[in-house]
C-alpha cells in the first residue's frame, strides 16, 4: 500500500457520481485518530520507586501483531499475547464489521524468561550489561513461536512453546536453540530479520554482520566502516534494518544523520552504497549541536518498503526511497527544547535515543518525547494531525491546543523551524517537561491502530 493513501473512508458508501472520477487521485486528508487508554501492564504506584533492571528497553510485536514482546535492563523477555480477537477468521470478521471504535484490543501475559545475564570481558577488563538492545520475532512454526533478543554483545535465538507437565497440564517453556557470539568489537546496536526467512543481520557502531539462522559459528562481515586509522574515524553506524520485501536490500543510518541504501548483490562488501539520503544544512545554521543532533537513533522501513522513517533528536523524518534530494515530510518533535540544547548537552539528555514507528497503512508515524509523551503525526497529503499523548491512564491531559503547526504533509519539502520561541510541544501550554521520564521505546500493531510504549518499567497501551 501507498505509503501516501489513504483508504477509503467507508467501505458500505455508494460509488461516487462520474463528475467525481475525473478528479486527481491524491487523497483528501485523514480525520486525526482518537486515541483511547487500553491496558496497562507493571503499572507503578504513586511515589513507588523503579529498580533500573525493570525498565523497559525493547518492545516488538510479531507479524500478526497477535503477540508482543518486551525487554528490560535485567536481561529478561516477556511476552503478551492477544486475547481479544483469537482466531484469524473471527478478525476478518471483526475487520468487516468495522467497529474498532467499540471494540477494545486486549493482551494478557503470557510467558517470560531471562534470556541474558551480565558477564565480563576478561580480555578487555569490561562488565557486559545483561540489558535487552533489541528483539525480533521469527518465523512461527506449528504452536511454536521463535524470536532473536540481543545485549551488547551476544544474540540469542529462543523458542517457546507448550510443554507438558503432566497428562493434564502444560506450560510454556523457552529454550535457547543458538547463540551468535563474538562478532562484535562494539556493541550491538540493531539486529534485522531478512525476509528470505533464512539470515539476519547484527550491527555495530563500525560493522554490520550477515547470520545465517543455522550456523552460529560463523558470520559475514558485508559493512565495515572502520578506518585504517582511527584518528580518522567520523561517523558511526546507528541503526540498520533489512528491507521488508526484498531480501537484498538493507539500509543503515549513521551519526552524521544519512541514511545509506545498499544492495547486497552488487559485492560481498558493501563499502559502497547504492543510494544515500542526507538532509543539506542552509548555510550559517551550523552550531556545537549540529552534528550531535542530526544523529539519527533508530530507522524504520514502510510496510510496503516505499519510504523509510528516521528519527534524530529533535525531529522525526519520512524519506521516499525514489526520491534522495531530501526528506519527503519533517516533523518537529519538541521543538520548545532548542533553545536549551547547551542544558541538555551538559546533563547528556542530547545523547538520549528515541525510537520511530509507523502505522501498517503509512499514514501515520509516532516517536517518544520527554514527559513520558509521544507524538502522533499524519502523513497523508493535506494532513495536518500532530496529536500529544502522555503515557497514562488519561493520554490526552496535556494536549496541545493548536497542535497543528508542527506537522508537515508528505508532498512538501520542508524546512525544519529554527526559531526557538515556536513551540510546538507540550510547552506551549505552560506544562513543565520532565527530562528524566523520556518515553524511547514504543511499537505500532502492523494492521491497527494500536500503540504499545514503554514508560519505565510499565507498558502501556492505545488504540484507536
Amino acid at each position: 500500500m501507498n505509503g501516501a493513501a489513504a483508504p477509503e473512508r467507508s467501505p458500505s458508501a455508494s460509488p461516487p457520481p462520474p463528475a467525481q472520477a475525473q478528479a486527481p487521485p491524491s487523497p483528501s486528508p485523514t480525520q486525526p485518530l482518537e486515541w483511547r487508554f487500553s491496558q496497562v501492564f507493571g503499572e507503578r504506584s504513586a511515589g513507588e520507586e523503579v529498580q533500573d533492571v525493570d525498565i523497559i528497553s525493547a518492545i516488538e510485536f510479531n507479524k500478526s501483531g497477535h503477540h508482543l514482546a518486551t525487554g528490560d535492563r535485567g536481561g529478561r523477555v516477556v511476552l503478551f499475547e492477544r486475547t481479544d480477537v483469537k482466531d484469524h477468521a473471527c478478525r476478518k470478521d471483526a475487520e468487516k464489521a468495522d467497529y474498532s471504535i467499540s471494540r477494545h484490543p486486549e493482551f494478557r501475559y503470557k510467558t517470560e524468561f531471562q534470556s541474558h545475564e551480565p558477564e565480563f570481558d576478561y580480555l578487555k577488563s569490561l562488565e557486559i550489561e545483561e540489558k535487552i538492545n533489541q528483539i525480533k520475532w521469527c518465523q512461527a512454526t506449528n504452536s511454536a513461536l521463535f524470536l532473536l533478543s540481543t545485549n551488547d554483545k551476544t544474540i540469542k535465538f529462543w523458542k517457546v512453546q507448550e510443554k507438558k507437565v503432566t497428562s493434564q497440564e502444560t506450560s510454556l517453556a523457552a529454550s535457547c536453540r543458538r547463540v551468535y557470539a563474538h562478532a562484535h568489537d562494539y556493541h550491538i546496536n540493531s539486529i534485522s530479520n531478512n525476509s528470505d526467512g533464512e539470515t539476519f543481520i547484527s550491527a555495530d557502531d563500525l560493522r554490520i554482520n550477515l547470520w545465517n539462522f543455522e550456523i552460529s559459528s560463523q558470520s559475514f562481515n558485508i559493512i565495515d566502516v572502520k578506518p585504517t586509522n582511527m584518528e580518522d574515524l567520523t561517523e558511526v553506524i546507528t541503526s540498520a534494518e533489512f528491507h521488508p520485501t526484498h531480501c537484498n536490500i538493507l539500509a543503515y543510518s549513521s551519526s552524521k544523520g544519512s541514511i545509506r541504501l545498499v544492495d547486497l548483490r552488487q559485492s560481498a562488501l558493501c563499502d559502497t552504497h547504492s543510494q544515500i539520503f542526507e538532509q543539506h544544512e542552509a548555510p550559517g545554521s551550523r552550531s556545537f549541536f549540529t552534528e550531535i543532533i542530526a544523529s539519527i537513533s533508530d530507522i524504520k522501513f514502510s510496510k510496503d518498503g516505499r519510504h523509510i522513517l528516521s528519527r534524530d533528536y529533535m525531529t522525526l523524518k519520512l524519506w521516499d526511497v525514489k526520491m534522495n534530494s531530501g526528506p519527503a515530510a519533517t516533523f518537529q518533535v519538541h521543538e520548545y527544547l532548542r533553545p536549551k540544547l547547551c542544558d541538555l548537552y551538559e546533563n547528556d539528555s542530547i545523547f538520549d535515543k528515541f525510537e520511530c514507528c509507523q502505522s501498517g497503512d503509512g499514514l501515520r508515524v509516532a516517536t517518544g518525547s520527554y514527559s513520558n509523551i509521544f507524538r502522533v503525526f499524519g502523513v497523508g497529503t493535506g494532513s495536518n494531525e500532530a496529536t500529544t499523548l502522555e503515557a497514562t491512564r488519561n493520554p490526552t491531559r496535556r494536549q496541545v491546543q493548536n497542535p497543528t503547526r508542527a506537522a508537515r504533509s508528505l508532498n512538501t519539502l520542508t524546512r525544519a523551524v529554527r526559531r526557538g520561541g515556536e513551540s510546538t510541544g507540550i510547552d506551549a501550554n505552560g506544562n513543565s517537561y520532565d527530562l528524566s521520564t523520556k518515553l524511547l521505546h514504543l511499537a505500532w500493531h502492523p494492521s491497527e491502530n494500536l500503540i504499545a510504549c514503554a514508560a519505565a518499567n510499565s507498558l502501556y497501551m492505545y488504540y484507536a
